[in-house]
């Protein structure tokens, strides 16, 4: 029978890849813990409108991207493409507003899109995001760049750059995008095919171009920046000045949109120069309209989203720090039971990794192993042993042996 592969754009995280997983989790969930953020986990299917109201009927996303299905009761359900939208449903749903005026989220959830898999970019593949939802001042926007940007840090992400903008209210757009497709039309037949298309249904999608011939026609483009109203200028003006106050470095880029529907004012993105022409290692920024999109009262909110695949291949995160690991070494099946009633009291000081050998191979053969696995001890059970009451225990980097009774076993390791 013919074997079945992995379907294209998936992975297997084997035991070696869940190692520094566990280990980036770990210190996002503590940077959250620093940050007062709680964390929150949805459904991994919605609504199919959930994603199209939000994201945007013309995105790729839902056009080309996601993996949807009619279910047994008729109901078109999708896998989330994206998290934002369902963090915003599970909170207009659960009336966290209620609950306190200020709400902050972080979440590390599944996510499905079936675009081409590129450098650290699957079709399933785990978002970290946060969510500030409540605050309309520019202060809270400078709190979700520094979780951002400190947690790149912390990863070891090396050779980061952020690179901010403002989009502006959705009435600030509305005269530049008339201005920009404008200008778009004067240039139609030196740009692509979809960027052609993109011109009447998503023109500020073109400005994300990674076609060196259309990021040379752009440099004479319109600049958001220039339509942009007074308040969303200081609310701007403000941003910038926090995070030179942190002394957080940032370019601004004025074609940096995004590119999702929902987003007002405040984009950004930090990038690194080790993943190629699809740099981005997150982005976000503020989406002060989706809230009442969606159903709920008009509520401010920004946030920032994490492919933590991406994240991880360029994570230089350290781990040298791992559990001793002992290993037990039963030699015939009368040492068995013993070796498997210590292996359990040693688990039990919740210190070490314990290894307990259950193929009945050869003593020297579990020392093979022992050694392949870098293990520190190994905990020697064969018949003089179990005459004597105990165990020899041997110590692999110093080669010093040393015979522990039962009932000394716990205390040698402790």
């Amino acid at each position: 029978m013919k074997k079945i592969n992995k379907v294209k754009g998936t992975q297997d995280f084997l035991p070696d890849d869940m190692i520094l997983w566990k280990r980036a989790v770990e210190q996002i969930h503590s940077i959250m813990q620093r940050y007062s953020y709680g964390q929150i986990s949805t459904p991994i299917f919605e609504h199919t409108n959930l994603f199209s109201r939000s994201i945007g009927e013309d995105t790729d996303i839902v056009n080309k991207e996601m993996y949807t299905w009619i279910d047994q009761g008729g109901k078109s359900l999708t896998l989330k493409p994206e998290q934002t939208a369902a963090v915003v449903r599970a909170y207009i749903d659960n009336n966290l507003q209620s609950t306190s005026p200020m709400t902050r989220l972080y979440y590390i959830e599944p996510s499905f899109r079936r675009e081409r898999p590129q450098k650290g970019r699957y079709r399933q593949f785990h978002q970290f995001g946060v969510e500030a939802i409540g605050s309309a001042y520019p202060e809270i926007d400078a709190e979700i760049i520094l979780i951002a940007y400190r947690t790149c840090m912390e990863l070891g992400i090396k050779d980061i750059n952020l690179h901010l903008n403002s989009i502006g209210s959705i009435s600030c757009r509305e005269k530049y995008i008339s201005n920009l497709i404008e200008f778009l039309k004067s240039h139609s037949n030196h740009l692509s095919e979809i960027s052609r298309k993109r011109i009447n249904t998503n023109p500020l999608r073109i400005l994300d171009t990674k076609d060196p011939k259309e990021i040379e026609i752009l440099e004479n483009a319109p600049n958001i920046l220039d339509y942009i109203n007074a308040e969303c200028s200081e609310h701007f003006d403000e941003l910038c000045t926090l995070l030179e106050s942190s002394s957080i470095p940032y370019t601004i880029d004025k074609k940096l949109v995004r590119g999702l529907d929902y987003y007002t004012k405040t984009t950004f993105e930090i990038r690194s120069n080790s993943l190629g022409a699809q740099s981005a290692v997150c982005g976000g920024g503020r989406y002060d309209s989706l809230i009442s999109q969606l159903g709920g009262k008009e509520t401010p909110a920004v946030g920032f989203a994490m492919g933590l695949e991406r994240a991880t291949l360029l994570s230089n995160i350290n781990l040298t720090d791992s559990p001793t690991l002992v290993y037990i070494a039963p030699i015939g099946e009368k040492s068995i039971e013993r070796g498997f009633a210590i292996a359990e009291e040693l688990r039990l000081l919740k210190k070490n990794t314990i290894h307990l050998e259950v193929s009945r191979k050869s003593i020297k053969a579990q020392f093979r192993e022992a050694n392949k696995l870098d293990a520190t001890f190994v905990i020697v059970i064969g018949e003089n042993e179990l005459i004597k009451g105990g165990c020899t225990i041997k110590n692999l980097s110093t080669k010093i042996e040393k015979f522990v009774t039962n009932s000394d076993i716990t205390n040698f390791f402790t």
